[in-house]
């Protein structure tokens, strides 16, 4: 199975929310990363067919996605950042709702809702309304309607929003036994999920592909420009404002900064093993 996206193009009168994409995807997890209207999200829509590209075409196995129509929505598994649901249903309901959308027969449907909510952790609260649920609950739940069909091609914008840590770690593998032969997209603020499970990372900024490959690939373009340096406190505040810093601690009376810089910043600066965190951070810097 082989997604090709050639050239996919966005435009919203003057503005391009996603600028001449183009890549190849082919069964793996796929961590999407860009920060806020960075296109993230268009990309996806046009990928599920929900959204009319400007330009360009999205191919599975050769053949263009909008000419397979049903055929294509019926591999596929969604689910939106802010997914719709009903307040009074129970989640047992809106799965079995969902179901009958995606035209799932009713007893596969019931087992495949069993089955599911068991996943996802809410086999005790399948009677109860999802407007009770907390937020981590509700996404729980909008993770299991994205699985109901078991899509050839997942696409997840920000699945793990509002997951507690334990909540995300059985997503993280969830999803990693699941893409067993399958596509999976997923669109995340939360750079350590991505870092944990996806086989490449698209990185995006300003509507366009600006890097993609493998965690090890990407966080080499940052190797050498990753610094840590110990300074007073009086020092930190004017280091923050002079200096992209990632990240810093305190010990004792001493900050230690990490920061993102092409050259050494200091003598006293002592060179870091490089993160996707930190990768991404020195590729949006100055991106206001």
């Amino acid at each position: 199975m082989e997604l090709s996206i050639d050239r996919l193009t966005k435009q919203y009168g003057r503005k391009i929310a996603v600028d001449c994409v183009s890549t190849v995807l082919k069964p793996g997890v796929y961590g999407l990363l860009g920060e806020n209207g960075a296109g993230k999200t268009t990309l996806m829509r046009m990928l599920c067919a929900i959204l009319e590209a400007t330009a360009g075409e999205v191919f599975l196995d050769g053949k263009e996605i909008c000419a397979l129509g049903a055929e294509y929505r019926d591999l596929l598994g969604y689910l939106p950042q802010d997914f719709g649901y009903y307040p009074n249903y129970t989640a047992k309901e809106f799965l079995l709702y969902m179901a009958a959308l995606k035209g799932i027969p009713r007893e596969e449907a019931e087992k495949r809702t069993d089955e599911l909510l068991e996943v996802v952790s809410l086999k005790e609260a399948a009677s109860k309304k999802v407007k009770t649920f907390s937020g981590g609950m509700k996404q729980r739940v909008g993770i299991a309607q994205a699985l109901l069909n078991q899509p050839k091609i997942l696409i997840l914008d920000e699945p793990t929003a509002g997951l507690d840590p334990k909540e995300r770690v059985r997503f993280r593998n969830l999803i990693s036994d699941y893409a067993a032969g399958r596509i999976v997209i997923l669109s995340t603020h939360i750079v350590s999920d991505i870092e944990a499970i996806a086989d490449k990372v698209l990185l995006m900024r300003g509507g366009k592909l600006v890097s993609q490959g493998t965690v090890p690939e990407l966080t080499k373009e940052a190797e050498g420009k990753v610094w840590e340096l110990s300074v007073s406190k009086m020092e930190a505040k004017a280091w923050q404002e002079k200096a992209a810093v990632a990240n810093l601690r305190h010990e004792g009376e001493q900050v230690v900064l990490r920061i993102l810089a092409d050259n050494k910043p200091a003598e006293e600066a002592m060179p870091c093993e490089t993160t996707l965190e930190d990768l991404y951070l020195y590729s949006m810097r100055g991106n206001k």
